[in-house]
């Protein structure tokens, strides 16, 4: 094998973590001499999760790092041989088969990490000895299935957020446009228009304004710290932007994000608690310490706000001096509109006072529209009374069980949202907890197998296979194709090829392609391991996803009823299917 690889994150990822039947019938190749027969599987699912038209395909890196440490340790053969299920066994299957295997005969070619793809195109396939090929399967399943749902969770989520997939590095921005003037709470006309007022999706007119980006909150509500920690690493692919996981910013180099929870409102219960503390003056260079209380509570005589509740008041003052710099609170423990909010601004007035720049309020329960607008409204306000231009740029984070669904309910309403937090339904993938992607054998000494099933979803497509996508004129896919690899003629670049849908043969469209790209790439080669180059870091596969989506035919992205993407075959793939489908298939006698 070439120079060790890293192993994988999880340490439970070993030549154990398969279902039992994997190592039955490895027993029973072996045990038949059928260990070393040559064989072709293929990793795919058959349907996009959460009635999309997409998956993005992640979990390769830690496929590669499986199969290049992949070896049963002495604990793990003496533990098999020891099973109800495997004592019986020829002592030789355990002391010399599974002692000395490892994936030296194994060739893997796979998608680029972050592809989209699409059903029945494999996203993995697996060149390699029958015995350690299907040992192998549980293993790829299980790195691949989760980390691809999630990814593809937070990349239509990113998507509902920001109405439509504005490129991050391109600085996009719907066009300006001006409405007149309204009136502030006080009566009096307010100098400047709301800068970053969300409208209703598909309004009269919309501002400049900065686009939600979103923030994975779901660690304490994932299934146990491999699911939080993977949906951590996988929605950052999605395009979320930081994550709360502490051990996931460490180890992935990814944005960590957080603030305060209720408690640490609740627990403070007088402003004696936090009297005489002190923050250093910034502005002016004299960085002298300057205590909080007094001139918080000029400003809440100014503005009349004496009826806030003081613990909260309390907390956020405690708040502030620990982290002048960072100063974004969570509003709603008592009263967001007529506490909450108004305190938060009394102490970001003093902070900004002595030379910070406040950050923004966190809201977590209630009418989110409503509220966010509202809060919204009020530091535009204060941004005119007071001249403070940092209000209009406050963040507004928005929690509380936001799903995709409540993220395109806002567009409609119009929110002032500038950052979600999701959590439970990112992490768990609520509205679809699998993806299903399965393992197939699909070429056993060099002949092509198919399975057959009454779900025509289930019929497989036999043979050893290349992928290509083919681009049309308007520079976005128009269908991915499936050639057997021993065919002469592949696609070319200007040559017209007739592609087929692989059961219907009345479905067939010719394809002129302006471009095609071939979808598999050799990643690991057996004694030489993983091919350099094969693998981009985390912020390179982020960056892919986000190229990839906004070169993708916009009908694909809807949420309702999306477009239908096509899978094509060959012709020459077509009729061998269904010659082969035929052959397989007994003739029923009827008399």
């Amino acid at each position: 094998m070439a120079d060790p690889f890293p192993k994988p994150t999880n340490n439970l990822v070993t030549p154990l973590l398969t279902d039992l039947y994997q190592i039955t019938m490895a027993y029973a190749y072996w045990k038949t001499n059928q260990h070393h027969r040559p064989a072709h599987f293929e990793l795919f699912f058959r349907k996009n999760p959460f009635g999309g038209s997409y998956t993005l395909f992640a979990g390769l890196d830690e496929v590669l790092k499986f199969l290049s440490n992949f070896r049963f340790s002495e604990e793990d053969i003496e533990y098999l041989r020891n099973t109800p299920q495997l004592c019986h066994c020829e002592p030789a299957f355990f002391e010399e088969y599974l002692a000395n295997l490892d994936c030296s005969e194994v060739v893997v070619h796979a998608m680029k990490e972050g592809s989209m793809a699409f059903p029945r195109v494999p996203l993995i396939t697996v060149t390699a000895p029958l015995g350690i090929g299907n040992l192998i399967e549980t293993t790829l399943l299980t790195l691949v299935n989760y980390p691809s749902l999630v990814a593809t969770n937070a990349c239509r989520m990113v998507i509902a957020a920001r109405g439509q997939f504005w490129e991050e590095t391109a600085g996009a921005s719907p066009p300006r446009a001006v409405l007149p003037p309204r009136t502030s709470s006080t009566g009096a006309s307010a100098k400047t228009p709301r800068k970053s007022i969300q409208l209703a999706e598909g309004g009269p007119a919309d501002f400049t304004r900065r686009k939600p980006k979103c923030v994975e909150f779901g660690l304490r509500r994932a299934q146990g710290p491999d699911g939080g920690f993977s949906a951590s690493k996988y929605s950052h692919i999605g395009g979320f932007h930081a994550t709360s996981n502490v051990m996931a910013g460490k180890l992935l180099n990814i944005p960590i994000a957080g603030t305060h929870a209720h408690s640490f409102v609740q627990s403070y219960t007088s402003l004696a608690l936090v009297e005489g503390v002190k923050v250093k003056r910034v502005k002016g260079g004299t960085e002298e310490m300057v205590e909080l209380i007094p001139l918080v509570m000029k400003y809440r005589e100014e503005l009349g706000w004496q009826e806030t509740n003081e613990g909260e008041l309390a907390a956020f003052v405690g708040y502030a001096s620990s982290f002048p710099n960072m100063f974004l609170c969570l509003i709603d423990t008592y009263d967001t509109l007529q506490s909450g909010l108004r305190n938060f601004i009394l102490v970001s007035l003093v902070l900004n006072d002595l030379g910070y720049e406040p950050r923004g309020i966190r809201l977590d329960s209630g009418d989110l529209s409503y509220l966010s607008l509202e809060c919204e409204y009020v530091f535009h306000e204060m941004a005119d009374r007071f001249d403070r231009p940092c209000f209009y740029d406050m963040d507004i984070v928005a929690s509380n069980d936001i799903n995709e669904g409540v993220l395109h309910s806002l567009n409609k309403q119009g929110h002032g949202i500038t950052m979600f937090g999701i959590g439970t339904n990112l992490v768990t993938c609520q509205s679809q907890p699998a993806l299903g992607c399965v393992y197939k054998l699909v070429e056993i000494d060099g002949e092509p197998r198919i399975k057959l099933s009454n779900d025509i979803e289930k019929v497989l497509i036999p043979g050893r296979k290349v992928a290509y996508r083919l681009f049309g004129e308007a520079g976005w896919p128009l269908l991915d194709l499936l050639v057997h690899s021993n065919e002469a003629d592949q696609p070319t670049e200007g040559q017209r090829t007739l592609c087929l849908h692989p059961f219907m043969e009345q479905k067939r469209v010719a394809v002129v392609p302006k471009r095609v790209v071939r979808l598999h790439n050799l990643v690991f080669d057996g004694k030489n391991g993983v091919v350099p180059g094969q693998l981009s870091s985390l912020g390179e596969t982020r960056q892919f996803v986000n190229d990839q989506i906004n070169h993708t035919r916009p009908d694909l992205l809807r949420y309702v009823n999306s477009g239908e993407y096509k899978v094509s075959v060959s012709e020459k793939t077509f009729r061998f299917l269904h010659q082969l489908w035929q052959t397989e298939t007994p003739v029923r006698e009827l008399r």
